[in-house]
């Protein structure tokens, strides 16, 4: 009898104690899902921008002026605001139907391989007009993937995590925002150390075909996650709904009941996404075009910047856990409002502490304050039965601003004969959309994300 039932002993133990243990180990891998697969995503996408502004338009551009092929250039990076919101509905739609793990898996593949494939191609000097067109289909495909995985993450960290932890958890997403920008930036400093010869033959290559280690670590770590417990209570709900015809297809429920919320996130990206995409792109070409620094100090900025984020994005995201999500993204917006010029003013100064402390304090400090929070915030606008779609559209959407940043940027510096101010008063007026939208979204840091709103 003994050796019969002993060994039963340690898994019935294991069962009464497991629970708990289990959800928690369920919620680190959640978080390691998230935090992986977004690091993985923005490190391929940060790569392509920075390649965009220092190496691309003499590769891929070589027929055109040093102007027009840095403006065509930047237009291959913000190309993606046609692949994004398509990503996110496709990505969206199966991951409000079937779930949201095997969306993300997806969307990593591609997003790997297509950077995988854009560190393989030729430049113009080998296959002419090819090239070019090769890298715009492969931008579209990482546009595509990108339009998927932010909102699946989002979901997915935000539906497991306590609701008064939500904001604090909800970071972990834009930690990879921030890691990705930290290990591609610092891919980027080593590689333009290398001679201008090789840099432009192979070296530009190699960041991007670096990503498939990254690709690897982050597929086995996706492949371990479950879904949610907010999902499949959802699905059980929806089975019995009267409207069940309406709900197999989540985009045309997002359109009819929640246009409002779609906008609102919208509206509430238009100050972080300026400011992002001039931090992390157009400043790069900036300050080595019109200041003439060097492309290491450049990286360096963005590298200080990054490394300070590490810790200041957890800490905003915490803080909406404590006083709310309007206030903390107020106050980034209202930052971002009143340093709209000063933050030209230090860096035409010509001093590189002064380019540092700007690049470092607007990224971290105000575009943090807004970035950090929008996992939890956003989340909280949709139904769970559309969560994953209603938060992709609205953030992609948006993109469709932020992508044409850098080239904004470049066309109102040739119009202005080299002046910054109408780019200041560009992210001034985004700045005031952003508070505009947040001073009209209610509050929802108490709200439980497995209440279903009719």
């Amino acid at each position: 009898m003994t050796t019969i039932t002993s060994p039963t002993l340690p898994a019935a133990k294991e069962e009464q104690l497991s629970p708990s243990v289990r959800e928690r180990k369920k919620l680190l891998t959640v978080l390691g899902s998230g935090l992986s697969g977004t690091t993985i995503e923005f490190y391929d996408f940060f790569i392509y921008g920075t390649a965009a502004a220092l190496v691309f338009p003499s590769l891929f551009f070589p027929n055109l002026s040093p102007l027009m092929a840095l403006l065509v250039s930047f237009l291959t990076l913000s190309i993606t605001f046609v692949s994004r919101p398509i990503g996110a509905i496709v990505f969206g739609h199966y991951g409000d139907k079937i779930g949201r793990k095997k969306s993300l898996v997806l969307s990593l593949m591609i997003m790997g391989i297509s950077t995988f494939l854009i560190g393989l191609i030729p430049s113009y000097d080998t296959i002419g007009n090819a090239a070019p067109l090769i890298l715009i289909f492969l931008r579209l495909c990482q546009g595509f993937a990108i339009g998927g995985e932010w909102g699946g993450a989002t979901t997915l960290i935000t539906e497991y995590a306590p609701r008064n932890r939500r904001g604090f958890f909800g970071t972990f997403v834009q930690l990879g925002n921030v890691l990705g920008l930290f290990i591609a930036t610092a891919v980027f400093a080593l590689v333009v150390m290398l001679p201008e010869e090789d840099l432009m033959s192979w070296g530009w290559r190699v960041p991007f075909l670096l990503s498939i280690a990254l690709l690897f670590v982050g597929m086995f770590i996706r492949s371990r996650i479950e879904e949610t417990p907010v999902f499949q209570q959802n699905q059980k709900q929806r089975q019995n709904a009267p409207k069940a015809a309406e709900q197999k297809y989540p985009i045309l429920t997002v359109l009819k009941h929640h246009r409002k919320a779609v906008f609102l996130a919208m509206g509430m990206r238009m100050g972080e996404i300026v400011l992002g995409w001039l931090t992390v792109a157009f400043f790069m070409s900036y300050v080595t075009r019109e200041l003439n620094f060097t492309r290491e100090t450049a990286l360096n900025g963005l590298l200080l910047a990054s490394f300070v984020g590490i810790f200041t994005f957890p800490f905003f995201g915490w803080l909406s856990d404590k006083i709310g999500r309007r206030p903390v993204y107020l106050a980034g917006a209202a930052i971002t409002l009143i340093f709209a010029f000063p933050l030209f003013w230090m860096i035409d100064s010509g001093s590189v502490k002064m380019f540092m402390f700007a690049t470092t304090f607007c990224y971290s400090v105000g575009l943090g304050m807004m970035f950090s929070v929008q996992p939890a915030f956003f989340s909280e606008l949709f139904d769970t039965s559309v969560r994953y779609t209603g938060v992709s559209l609205g953030f992609q959407l948006a993109n469709i601003v932020g992508g044409l940043t850098p080239m904004i940027g470049t066309l109102l510096i040739a119009w202005s004969g080299g002046a910054s101010w109408p780019i200041s008063l560009f992210l001034a007026c985004m700045a005031l959309i952003t508070i505009l939208c947040v001073c009209v979204t209610r509050e929802s840091y108490n709200d439980e994300l497995n209440e279903v709103n009719s």
